[in-house]
């Protein structure tokens, strides 16, 4: 039955691989007219990357994270950065002229090559994260205590990018930047469009095997053993603050990776993408899905935000947050385990249960006697 369970999971995967796949060719042979889906799913990969990471450190180890927006954030601006300085040829930008900067500022001299991006993708993400997870996991700081934490840090960033505005553009963020593969805007930049896609999708296919690999083996089990029995499991002498930073780094790079492909399908970083609401978001997303499976993670990636591309207009764009919050709500009363355990533990359940054969009491009575 595990078994059979493990491997509808990577079935569904595939077959949501497969159906991105087919989309460029669908849009190609003039089945689909408007490019805008294929830029949509872009960035609903790079929102299943960033919920891939936050299922592993909450719903295998139990970190509930209400600040990944900052390590999404963070990813989006070092790549962001060095679009804009190829747009400008390596010169100081429109908005440093307005602030009074006369030359380009040291924090944005490495992002001047791609190399140099994105070793500070890495860098940054790990080195804020190593030192948020040694401070708080080593202190057994946890729970409700800690997504407090990461929501006072993620909005006292965001208040710093927002002050820092000759050198972040304030409130406006980053805009007018293309691609690592130039533009993919138009007819004639189709190319580069399917190829930045197809590249996009393999990277989710090896984030999802990463995390596949991670969670079947010990790795997998000592974090669900932490989740489950933080205490009981340092005292049978595994070191559960070293697991649950390694988990929480790990998780972090994922969200940095995740902005960065955002930026290129999006065209543009600003300070919202690392503000409380859009953490919280994050975590609908797992939590609808299914936390503690992955693949709940990228379902409920994807039907949140397809949910948003096809409703969130006209008459419903003043209720759609109050729609998605209805849906979280309902989840958690009814649906603790998301999607995947409404149809591969609950469904299941409620079959067998209704068609087991009724005993008569009266029988089993003259039986016994």
């Amino acid at each position: 039955m595990k078994l059979l369970k493990k491997q509808g999971m990577n079935l569904c995967f595939a077959v949501i691989v497969a159906v991105l796949a087919a989309m460029p060719l669908l849009l190609q042979s003039g089945v689909l007219t408007a490019s805008s889906i294929i830029l949509y799913l872009g960035k609903c990969i790079a929102f299943a990357i960033v919920a891939m990471g936050l299922d592993l450190i909450w719903g295998y180890t139990g970190i509930l994270s209400l600040g990944h927006g900052l390590y999404f954030a963070l990813g989006g601006y070092a790549m962001a950065m060095y679009l804009k300085l190829q747009a400008t040829g390596g010169s100081i930008t429109d908005f440093m002229h307005v602030g009074g900067l006369t030359e380009l500022p040291m924090i944005w001299k490495p992002f001047q090559t791609l190399t140099g991006a994105i070793v500070m993708l890495f860098i940054v993400p790990t080195v804020v994260s190593g030192l948020i997870g040694c401070f708080i996991f080593k202190n057994r700081v946890k729970g409700v205590y800690f997504s407090i934490i990461s929501q006072a840090l993620t909005w006292a960033t965001y208040s710093i990018f927002i002050a820092l505005s000759p050198y972040t553009n304030g409130n406006v963020g980053i805009t007018e930047i293309q691609t690592v593969l130039g533009s993919i805007r138009g007819e004639k930049n189709s190319g580069n469009m399917f190829l930045l896609f197809y590249g996009v999708l393999l990277l989710m296919v090896l984030t999802y095997a990463l995390c596949r690999f991670l969670t079947t083996r010990k790795f997998g089990k000592l974090l669900v053993a932490i989740r489950d029995g933080e205490n009981r499991t340092y005292f049978s002498g595994y070191q559960v603050s070293h697991y649950k930073t390694f988990a929480y780094v790990l998780s972090a790079i994922m969200a940095a990776v995740a902005g960065a492909v955002f930026v290129n399908f999006n065209g543009s970083i600003t300070p919202s993408q690392m503000t409380i609401s859009h953490s919280i978001t994050m975590v609908i997303w797992v939590a609808v899905g299914g936390r503690g499976t992955i693949i709940g993670a990228v379902i409920g990636a994807f039907l949140i935000n397809l949910c948003e591309y096809n409703l969130s207009s006209g008459g419903l764009v003043d209720v759609w947050q109050y729609i998605i919050g209805a849906v979280f709500v309902l989840t958690i009363l009814f649906m603790k385990d998301g999607l995947v355990g409404l149809f591969c533990e609950q469904l299941p359940a409620l079959l067998h249960k209704e068609r087991k054969p009724k005993v008569d009491l009266t029988q089993k009575a003259q039986k016994g006697a």
